[in-house]
């Protein structure tokens, strides 16, 4: 079994932002205020570890699939030797801004001698904006190889049962630390897209949507509510309510406290320290909300089961 993980990437160093920051933006240097502005915000959370747990998250997706694989891969024609083959699962790593890109792991998949794979990108939840670009990156790299590989797409995960429990999980940690769980609002927040891609029919907002209901009914949530976060720097209108703006609300709806869950980002990165542990506890301070995130799924066992799960029905297929 192959698989290609996907994950959006991040600079290493200050000097790296730039080249990152114009390959966001599709070749197009980023103007100066921009750039300042992205650099003072890797500046202010001090790393982002998205790249290091990508990886662990690989590792960690190989070994388990690896373990469970059937315990006679393959007949063998002669002595076994000393040390152990890899084994029969192998995890590629590609970013979608970073190094190593979706074509370069594309490119390493096929001089292993790959043909085919299980393509899935860490997010949970289908959008023209995320999954569908991942997408465009592989059949581009597809394109220089003198052999296809046959990819398997998993496109999104919001309702896997292993995925809801998970993040359930993390959320009543955050909830036994509730001054009163009773009267708290409970908020579950994903990267906003534009709004016309909504209008073009996305399916992304209702996959969140359906995501935050089913760990609602998993843990009788007196209420619940879904807000984004992370609206690109465009002139064009994005997908809300902003979370800045959904925390004055429920602070003047009467709310004292509030528990929030990033449900579209399953790795800690620049959008879940700066956005929520950074601007969102500023806000929260500010109007008088005592704010609690509840922690990322990173590359723990249960996440990592979760991605078995998939790829392997994926592969199946």
């Amino acid at each position: 079994m192959n698989v290609l993980l996907m994950a959006y990437g991040t600079p290493y160093a200050p000097e790296e932002i730039e080249p990152y920051y114009t390959d966001i933006r599709r070749g197009k240097r980023p103007p100066e205020d921009l750039l300042h502005e992205l650099s003072e915000r890797y500046a202010a959370i001090g790393k982002s570890p998205l790249n290091e747990i990508t990886l662990a998250q690989a590792i960690r997706l190989q070994a388990l699939l690896n373990l469970e694989a059937p315990p006679y891969p393959r007949r063998l024609l002669g002595p076994f030797p000393p040390r152990a083959p890899q084994g029969p699962a192998r995890v590629y790593v590609g970013t979608k801004h970073w190094h190593p890109t979706v074509g370069e792991a594309v490119a390493a998949m096929h001089e292993d001698g790959v043909r085919r794979a299980v393509a899935i990108v860490a997010a949970p939840h289908y959008s023209l904006r995320s999954v569908a670009e991942y997408r465009e990156k592989v059949e581009a790299a597809l394109k220089a190889l003198p052999e296809p590989i046959d990819f398997a797409w998993v496109e999104s995960y919001e309702a896997h049962p292993g995925l809801i429990a998970a993040l359930a999980r993390r959320l009543e940690e955050a909830i036994w630390r509730l001054k009163d769980p009773a009267k708290a609002a409970y908020v579950f927040t994903a990267h906003s897209i534009p709004v016309s891609a909504v209008e073009r029919g996305d399916p992304y907002p209702h996959q969140v949507e359906r995501t935050a209901e089913l760990i609602a009914r998993r843990l009788s949530l007196p209420r619940y509510s879904v807000a984004y976060q992370s609206a690109g720097r465009t002139p064009e209108p994005w997908l809300g309510p902003d979370i800045n703006e959904h925390l004055r609300a429920l602070r003047e709806g009467g709310f004292e406290e509030v528990v929030v869950q990033a449900v579209g980002f399953p790795a800690d990165h620049l959008e879940v320290y700066y956005d929520l542990d950074l601007e969102a506890q500023a806000t929260a301070r500010e109007v008088g909300l005592r704010l609690l995130r509840a922690r990322s799924l990173n590359a723990d066992p249960d996440y990592i089961q979760v991605l078995k799960e998939l790829v392997e029905a994926a592969w199946l297929r």
